[in-house]
This record gives C-alpha cells, sequence and structure tokens, in this order.
C-alpha cells in the first residue's frame, strides 16, 4: 500500500472518530431519564435543561460526523500551510523549491476556503431539510 492511501485511511479514520467524539456531549444533554426523577427545583442544578425532546437525532449524528470530517480537513489544510512556508523559508532561492512552496500554500489555502464553505453550507442545509 502506498504512502499516500495510508495516509487517506489514517485521515479519514480520524475525521469520523473526531466527529463521533463532537456528538457525544449533544447525546448526553439529551439524557433524560435521571433528571426526571429529580425535583424540579434541583434540576436545574443538576444540568438537566433538556424538556424531553430528541432536538433532531439522527440530524445531530450526521452534522456532528460532518464537521468532524470537516475539521479534521481544516486542520490538514493549515499543517500544509505551515509545511509550504517552512518550505518556502528552507528553499534558499531554488526556483523549483520556490514554487513547489507557493503551489502547496496556495492549494492549502483554497482547502481552507472550501472547509469554510462546506461547513456553512452543511449546516444550512440540514438545519433548514431537518427543522
Amino acid at each position: 500500500m502506498s504512502i499516500f492511501k495510508s495516509l487517506k485511511i489514517i485521515v479519514l479514520v480520524f475525521a469520523l472518530s473526531f466527529g463521533a467524539i463532537l456528538t457525544i456531549p449533544t447525546f448526553a444533554a439529551n439524557n433524560t431519564a435521571n433528571c426526571a426523577d429529580l425535583p424540579e427545583s434541583v434540576q436545574a442544578s443538576a444540568g438537566c435543561t433538556n424538556t424531553g425532546s430528541d432536538d433532531g437525532g439522527i440530524a445531530t449524528v450526521i452534522i456532528g460526523i460532518l464537521n468532524g470530517i470537516i475539521t479534521a480537513s481544516g486542520i490538514l489544510a493549515v499543517i500544509f500551510v505551515i509545511i509550504g512556508g517552512i518550505n518556502y523559508m528552507t528553499s534558499a532561492g531554488d526556483a523549483s523549491k520556490v514554487e513547489k512552496a507557493k503551489k502547496t500554500i496556495l492549494y492549502a489555502a483554497i482547502g481552507i476556503a472550501i472547509c469554510i464553505l462546506a461547513f456553512a453550507i452543511v449546516n444550512f442545509v440540514i438545519k433548514n431539510i431537518i427543522g
């Protein structure tokens, strides 16, 4: 297996895991089984602010996973900007290395812009479709 295929698999697994981790606090906030047994005066101090509604269910999971993938892609793009900057500084005037570093920075900046737009589009579309 080539290094790029391995890197793609690692990034995808990291992104999916990161997305799944982002959804955990949402499910914890929706846990009302223990809150129903508490008196109303104690529920607020115990953090029981949910009224029992599901607040999206599968939409929350989808948004969390997609946001995790987009966030991981954005982090990777920022890392490539840093790598391009380091390559640019260490090129020592070699024209081919300077050009390669400039392309790396340009493509990483385009990747960051795509991540920002994807984040906005995914959240807008899913929240308007689901409700």
